[in-house]
């Protein structure tokens, strides 16, 4: 039985890795905020899973890949691959940086609140197979 390699416990997998690196790149803008020229980045992942899901009978397959130098169209077999965006279009001071020291703040707070539920799940997707296997709660 594949238990823990099905659709749902994938996408779960999938998401805790997004907000880990999310995690990541905000304290990277916020380690950045006086740096003159800094631009500040995102994670993409929520949106691609959006379209994935949207896409309704049109699949999308993954590209087969041997090394991880090779180009990837951004699908898994497990789904959308977390990707890191800058964003170059804003200036938010006089250095030319665009990293809003309380916008960044608000999306880590966010991002922390996601990453605690998607672990919640995470464990109680883990609790309920295990009273299934064991047979006792």
């Amino acid at each position: 039985m594949d238990l823990l390699s099905g659709a749902s416990f994938q996408r779960l997998e999938g998401a805790i890795h997004a907000a880990s690196m999310r995690q990541q790149v905000l304290a990277n803008n916020i380690a950045n905020v006086d740096t003159p020229n800094f631009k500040r980045s995102d994670v993409a992942f929520e949106e691609m899973l959006s379209q994935a899901m949207g896409s309704g009978g049109m699949k999308t397959l993954a590209l087969k890949t041997s090394d991880p130098r090779h180009i990837s169209n951004g699908v898994s077999a497990s789904g959308p691959v977390p990707s890191v965006v800058t964003e170059e279009s804003t200036v938010f001071n006089n250095s030319r940086n665009n990293v809003d020291i309380d916008k960044e703040m608000s999306l880590v707070a966010e991002n922390q609140l996601r990453y605690n539920l998607f672990i919640q799940q995470m464990n109680h997707n883990v609790k309920m197979m295990r009273i299934g296997i064991e047979g006792r709660g």
